[in-house]
């Protein structure tokens, strides 16, 4: 039995659609996450959109596919796993001064290690979702790869890094080779109501991405005692050249909504909590050709022995670029890229590939 990642969309309901075609026994299920009417009301959060990531409309369409195509679906609710593994790390890091990425706690404390044991306690021996990626086995070394998907403008592998050579083994990726138009093509062959349902690009438990409100909801939810964060805006030199609401408001690379005005386009440079100071200067300030990265994770299990050649990617949307990746004591790693990269992020992930073959990935300090 194959157990299907149903989020209500698109991909994932194709893949449901593609396995139950060939003859799989599939069962469908989707995850309950976050409480949509939690911190309803809070000041700043506004209303809850439909259509996003993960809420009732995306379950109810879920479902609706799952009756389209015969299959058992099930909700399966993972509230307090979700709030302990990404949301509360998700606020920690933003108080800070980084800027996380949930979707990659998801993949590997959630979806691939939450879900995955439930799907066996129903008899599904595999799991497969909606991710544009490949997974394959190589039989000289025995190990699990991941790769990045074909259309290379949909490849999710970014948000992948972090998954086991247990967890690929289990692991299917459908879409891997194919494009967005074809996935499309094929929902609307089926006949799933989903097939031309946009796209979220949403964190699933922000509304509107305003995750500055969010944030300041769930502190005061929590209970949280009133932590000063706002301060000073500083340049490289360390002029005060203003006051800022909060370090959590800003991260590197930013450009509007600074606050301060200058003869010249300013952008945050660093964000220190320690000190509530917001550090900004010039476009070219952003440049660095170092990182340096923690909790480093290597899909084939052990670190290479001495420093390789890869193609590292700082953001989603970033394009990969040559650099060397040398491993370092205790699970550390130091990326060196040929040329300058913009923008290095703190608690952002830095993910190494070879061709299109995933080696791992770190949190970037």
């Amino acid at each position: 039995m194959i157990a299907v990642a149903m989020s209500g969309g698109v991909d994932s309901s194709t893949v449901a659609a593609m396995l139950h075609a060939e003859g799989d026994d599939v069962v469908g299920l989707t995850m309950q996450l976050w409480n949509q009417r939690r911190l309803a009301g809070a000041p700043g959060m506004g209303e809850r959109r439909s259509g996003r990531c993960c809420s009732l409309d995306d379950v109810h369409d879920a479902r609706r596919v799952a009756e389209t195509l015969g299959i058992p679906y099930y909700v399966v609710n993972f509230e307090d796993r979700f709030e302990q593994d990404v949301v509360r790390p998700f606020a920690a890091a933003y108080a800070a001064g980084r800027t996380p990425v949930p979707c990659s706690l998801c993949n590997t404390a959630v979806k691939f290690d939450q879900l995955l044991a439930t799907a066996r306690q129903i008899g599904a021996d595999k799991i497969a979702t909606g991710h544009y990626a490949r997974v394959s086995h190589n039989p000289q070394t025995g190990v699990h790869e991941l790769r990045r998907g074909l259309d290379d403008s949909k490849d999710q592998t970014f948000f992948l890094w972090g998954l086991t050579q247990e967890q690929l083994s289990r692991a299917l990726f459908p879409l891997g080779g194919l494009t967005k138009a074809a996935v499309r093509a094929r929902a609307a062959g089926y006949g799933l109501q989903v097939a031309d349902k946009p796209d979220s690009h949403e964190i699933c438990f922000v509304p509107g991405n305003d995750y500055t409100a969010f944030l300041d909801a769930y502190a005061a939810e929590q209970g949280a005692p009133s932590t000063p964060t706002a301060g000073e805006m500083v340049s490289t030199d360390g002029r005060v050249l203003g006051t800022h609401p909060g370090v959590q408001h800003f991260t590197v690379g930013q450009r509007k909504g600074l606050g301060v005005t200058a003869p010249n386009p300013l952008y945050v440079l660093q964000t220190d909590a320690a000190t509530r100071r917001v550090v900004v200067g010039a476009d070219s300030d952003l440049m660095r050709r170092e990182l340096a990265a923690s909790a480093c994770h290597w899909i084939a299990g052990a670190p290479p022995a001495a420093p390789i050649r890869v193609t590292a990617r700082i953001r989603h949307r970033h394009r990969p670029a040559a650099a060397w990746a040398e491993p370092l004591p205790n699970t550390r790693l130091r990326v060196t890229f040929d040329a300058p990269q913009r923008a290095i992020t703190p608690g952002q992930s830095v993910v190494l590939y070879q061709d299109d073959l995933v080696l791992g990935g770190a949190w970037i300090d």
